[in-house]
């Protein structure tokens, strides 16, 4: 491959399926990731996490800490700090209950990938290290779902700083994709006394890196990842410090990128609207029989 792009081996066969009609695209989960950016002498620098070989999707690809909303999310109780709720209906351009879902998978994912947590006791406070035995009992039972996130903020006396966080992105899973997903890519900075660690069952190792260098590992073929990734990856190259993209993320759009699956002269062309460098020419080959399982 010339460049680092995820491209699974079963999508051909899966984008003629849609293109003849053998194929009923599923609604795509709700989810979030957050791009966690620290300062360094030469730019700020993001954390990333490689994705197990074992995996059903994306395998070997590098991606940011995130994950679904857990039906949980959108709890009423969820205590909080920053924005309102309405503030973040009107940036995500969801209703009050699913925008709160989706800031709370951001946090939550966060902590439960990377260890790292945007939440402290107070409005204008963030907790510290969060890396000792009682912060892990705490981090696994939000892994395993048997401790929602209201909970485990009200057990440790905390609110959700959802002033840390600033909305970036939000791209959509093909059509086509068996698993889809209505990501909103976030973007925060590393809090003070906290360090990340590889805490995601997901992941074979987690790296910082600045956003140009992942980009270049990608234009060589070195680093694979999915269309989202190397996009807002491009995107992060742009800012100097961490605080500088946090104060760019309000002027962002928002308006979903989904890709898509036309016949174009006897072929199947893939792209992303606004995205040129993610296009593919696949040539069509009606077929017979069922969709792609």
């Amino acid at each position: 491959m010339a460049n680092g792009q995820w491209f699974p081996p079963d999508w051909p066969d899966r984008i003629r399926a849609l293109a003849d009609g053998r194929l009923t695209p599923v609604t795509p989960r709700r989810a979030a990731t957050v791009m966690l950016l620290r300062d360094t002498g030469a730019g700020p620098a993001v954390h990333m996490l490689r994705r197990r070989a074992s995996m059903a999707f994306a395998a070997g690809a590098y991606a940011y800490p995130g994950g679904g909303v857990d039906p949980r999310d959108d709890d009423h109780r969820v205590r909080w700090a920053g924005p309102t709720r309405a503030w973040w209906a009107d940036r995500l351009g969801v209703d009050e209950a699913a925008a709160q879902a989706i800031v709370c998978a951001a946090v939550r994912e966060t902590f439960e990938e990377a260890g790292v947590l945007l939440a402290g006791p107070g409005p204008d406070s963030v907790v510290g290290d969060t890396t000792g035995a009682d912060w892990e009992t705490d981090r696994a039972a939000l892994v395993a779902r048997e401790l929602s996130f209201s909970a485990f903020l009200d057990r440790r006396g905390l609110v959700l700083r959802s002033d840390l966080l600033g909305a970036w992105a939000r791209w959509i899973t093909p059509e086509f994709e068996p698993r889809r997903y209505d990501t909103w890519f976030f973007v925060a900075a590393l809090p003070e006394g906290q360090r990340t660690r590889n805490a995601s069952s997901e992941a074979d190792r987690t790296v910082w890196i600045r956003p140009e260098e992942a980009a270049a590992g990608y234009d060589k073929g070195e680093l694979l990842m999915m269309p989202p990734t190397i996009a807002t990856l491009r995107t992060l190259a742009a800012y100097g410090t961490a605080a500088e993209a946090l104060a760019a993320a309000p002027g962002r759009d928002l308006t979903p990128v989904l890709a898509r699956a036309r016949l174009v002269d006897g072929e199947v062309v893939l792209s992303w609207p606004g995205h040129d460098e993610f296009t593919r020419h696949i040539e069509h080959a009606p077929a017979e029989g069922p969709a792609p399982a």
